[in-house]
């Protein structure tokens, strides 16, 4: 039976200032103290210290998932990063985008004079110091970022991408009415609130989702390893949603959610054949062209290698590239555009990453480098991304502006 002790809400005792959110739920025997944080607040940190410390507690659990918590307890982690299997595996839009909102996050973090996921660190450092299990309960982070990408309109993708942009190039201070508001939310929340606000599209999958899996992964945890009394450090902005989940019998089968939410949305039929139907439409062009003249179809793939070149190369160079990577955009884009499973972005990438070979001393400065405009084009990692995505930006305009080129010409000849 599941049971909430409403008489411990977090609220002073006298001569305390603390005021963390704090509620006691009992979940088939085991008792899971859920700990409301603040990720700005240092007394939210204290507070956790202050809770471990009481002997409480047989386990400490923590709104991390493993890829975040690698991160905080071994923050040269960076400096191990295979840069040319990202590349390969197609993910170097995901790890910039994780670079942005960390940089986004250390600039909200310096700001208010504090180390960014204090209390998740001094809930790390002070649960092994006690010796007590540290459950990482919350969902992949690359997971959460692609479920929101699949649930959102490809318009409301360009504004997120905008607003990611946005987060790295302003130098805006936070007013103290922004302060507030982050204070009562997630990390990721906190994140994506400056430029997506009202989103609906994106609460499902960062806030509503993650309140699921943390709860089912707290009652998996509990009931496998018969925890009597649990620790759950998470941001404010999810202890509602948790505490309803948990009191209202609302996670049945903790194993089948968890599996449901780590799924990654399959893309839309007709998404999936857009490419398809564009490389028919150019070689139906091509094919047309000849078959109309010599001179219509040559005039058709010189148009084709122009254009699909010269803007990826337009983009690679605007990433301040290597001259041959520059060169290899422009050879590429033309053949990867009529191959879907090749994109430009990946060729001149690897080739900008073999030309100009990343340092150790350039994955250590991710974290600082990150923070400023200037720094993404001076770090070589962050320029090898940075290449791979606008090579890829300009390949992708170029198909489609080529493509109302060939039509043109095939409707005018």
């Amino acid at each position: 039976m599941n049971k909430l002790d409403q008489s411990d809400m977090g609220l002073p005792k006298k001569g305390e200032t603390l005021t963390e959110p704090l509620k006691t739920i009992t979940v088939d025997g085991c008792m899971m103290t859920l700990l409301g944080t603040a990720h700005v607040s240092k007394a939210s940190a204290d507070k956790v210290q202050e809770l471990i410390a009481t002997g409480q507690y047989d386990a400490v659990a923590i709104e991390l998932c493993p890829s975040r918590h690698k991160v905080i307890v071994n923050p040269d982690a960076m400096a191990r990063m295979d840069l040319f299997q990202v590349i390969k595996k197609g993910q170097a839009s995901m790890v910039a985008a994780s670079l942005a909102l960390g940089a986004f996050q250390q600039r909200m973090a310096e700001q208010l004079g504090i180390e960014p996921g204090a209390e998740m660190r001094v809930a790390i450092k002070d649960a092994q110091a006690a010796k007590l299990p540290v459950l990482l309960i919350d969902r992949e982070i690359g997971t959460t970022m692609k479920r929101i990408y699949r649930n959102v309109s490809w318009w409301k993708r360009i504004v997120v991408f905008a607003g990611l942009i946005e987060s790295v190039i302003s130098k805006e201070k936070f007013s103290a009415e922004e302060i507030e508001k982050l204070k009562e939310g997630d990390v990721l929340e906190s994140s994506f609130s400056k430029f997506a606000e009202d989103e609906k599209d994106l609460f499902r999958p960062l806030i509503s989702e993650r309140d699921e899996y943390m709860s089912a992964r707290l009652i998996k945890e509990c009931t496998e390893n018969n925890y009597q009394h649990v620790l759950v450090v998470i941001g404010a902005g999810h202890l509602k949603g948790m505490a309803h989940l948990l009191t209202s019998h609302g996670i049945s089968d903790p194993d089948d959610r968890i599996a449901r939410l780590d799924e990654i949305p399959p893309s839309s039929r007709w998404v999936k054949l857009i490419p398809s139907l564009i490389v028919v439409f150019i070689l139906a062009g091509f094919v047309i062209g000849f078959m109309r003249g010599p001179e219509i179809g040559l005039n058709m793939v010189v148009d084709w290698i122009l254009i699909t070149g010269g803007l990826s190369a337009l983009g690679t160079a605007m990433a301040l590239a290597h001259p041959l990577s520059i060169l290899s955009a422009f050879v590429a884009a033309p053949l990867t555009t009529l191959h879907p499973a090749v994109g430009a972005g990946m060729v001149v990438a690897a080739v900008e990453a073999y030309l100009r070979k990343p340092k150790v001393s350039d994955f250590n400065r991710l974290r600082n480098d990150t923070t400023t405009l200037k720094g993404w084009w001076d770090n070589q990692v962050t320029r090898v991304l940075l290449v791979f995505i606008f090579s890829t930006l300009g390949a992708a305009i170029g198909t489609y502006v080529a493509g109302f080129r060939i039509f043109e010409q095939l409707s005018s000849s």
